[in-house]
């Protein structure tokens, strides 16, 4: 068994992996070494769950000096993951799931779907409001350009959690207490602001040579890079706003079903996002793409797929590993290829004890297309630099997806 972390092979910055090199897909492993041959990059840290993403890996974290890569967060700025624990057991729990499922359904537009303008219960609870309000009071503001057409769809997607791995669920954990957990991002706004900055990187001279163009860095001290950060931090608070807002309403709708509820504090935690931080004396700009901080003490929240259930984490503050964790399973192949290979049998089977769709439209995510969840733990828990310990494992119940 490899011991980890271990160095990238053929690494020119200095790059350590929390996965086994050889369970890596080798378009991966040459994506991290093209990152690393940056003139920019202090280091790199690589999380469990990484696998080939654009531009940069997903599940890196990577350390530059006066410079930053748009594709090292990647196109849903501050994406993330929110957890509540309830009061609920699973004895109080409904004989039909399907009750809970329908009511998340009926509060929280899915996939393609919106609000009808800003969400109601936006207008309802006082501190959604205020956050709400100062957030659309810098739209005017961000620096992309040709954004005045995207309010509206800002303001009717804060709420909503789009499609792909983005889900709602009900967990328990171990002692049979009840958890409501989601994962969304910034929606379209985050997308179109990436997009558009990483297309003004492509255009920068000092970026012409590299041999990937989705590498394009803005450099400190530029207003390009000012540019980037300033509407990066509002595209990070609209994400962690859309999460607030849909956490509401998934709580509401749970109460619906089981009005005895009560809530604890919730979780919260950005995977993909920049953070400027320092490490051995040296300031860098920090790019967690499919990583979440684990500083020491902060919770985290690391998911697995529709079937296999999440943990809640404790960072360890380990500066090796630039206070990081993974954030979630991470894929082991495309969406394409799990369309290809598996069937509507196959999903249900896979999903037997989960209340969920089991369709076509999910077949890319199903199970099965995951890495292993425990093994994808067992890398950052256990060894000589281990990443952050568990606090609880919860099973997954009831999962919405668009």
């Amino acid at each position: 068994m490899t011991v980890l972390p271990v160095a990238l092979p053929g690494a020119q910055a200095d790059t350590l992996m929390w996965a086994d090199p050889g369970d890596v897909e080798p378009a991966a492993m040459d994506q991290l070494r093209r990152i690393s041959a940056l003139p920019w990059v202090d280091r790199i840290r690589v999380m469990p769950d990484v696998h080939l993403g654009k531009g940069a890996a997903v599940g890196s974290v990577i350390a530059m000096r006066d410079a930053v890569s748009p594709s090292a967060v990647g196109v849903d700025i501050g994406c993330g993951m929110a957890a509540v624990k309830t009061s609920i057991s699973l004895d109080d729990l409904p004989d039909n799931l399907r009750r809970i499922r329908d009511a998340i359904e009926r509060e929280v537009p899915v996939g393609f779907g919106t609000h009808c303008g800003e969400a109601e219960i936006i207008c309802q609870d006082q501190h959604l409001k205020r956050s709400f309000a100062c957030l659309m009071r810098g739209f005017d503001d961000l620096r992309a350009p040709g954004l005045a057409d995207r309010r509206h769809r800002a303001v009717s997607q804060c709420g909503t959690l789009g499609g792909g791995n983005h889900f709602i669920e009900v967990t328990s954990d171990q002692s049979g207490t009840i958890w409501l957990m989601l994962h969304s991002g910034s929606r379209q706004i985050g997308k179109v602001i990436a997009e558009r900055h990483i297309d003004i990187a492509r255009q920068l001279e000092h970026n012409q040579l590299l041999p990937d163009r989705d590498l394009a860095v803005f450099l400190a001290g530029t207003p390009q890079l000012e540019a980037y950060r300033h509407d990066l931090y509002w595209a990070q608070e609209y994400a962690l706003l859309n999460r607030q807002v849909m956490m509401a309403l998934t709580m509401q709708a749970f109460a619906r079903v089981l009005p005895q509820v009560r809530y604890g504090e919730v979780i919260s935690c950005h995977h993909n996002y920049v953070s400027e931080e320092t490490y051995d004396g040296v300031d860098v700009i920090v790019t967690r793409k499919g990583a979440i901080r684990a500083g020491r003490g902060d919770l985290g929240l690391i998911p697995g797929s529709m079937g296999t259930g999440s943990y809640v984490v404790r960072g360890l503050g380990n500066e090796v590993g630039l206070c990081s964790a993974s954030h979630g399973a991470g894929r082991r192949m495309s969406r394409g290829e799990a369309k290809r290979r598996f069937s509507i049998a196959d999903l249900e089977q896979q999903t037997t004890a989960v209340e969920c769709r089991k369709d076509r439209g999910v077949i890319d995510e199903i199970p099965g297309a995951y890495k292993d969840l425990e093994a994808v733990i067992a890398a950052q828990t256990t060894g000589p630099q281990p990443l952050v310990e568990v606090v609880e494992r919860l099973t997954t119940l009831v999962c919405v997806k668009g």
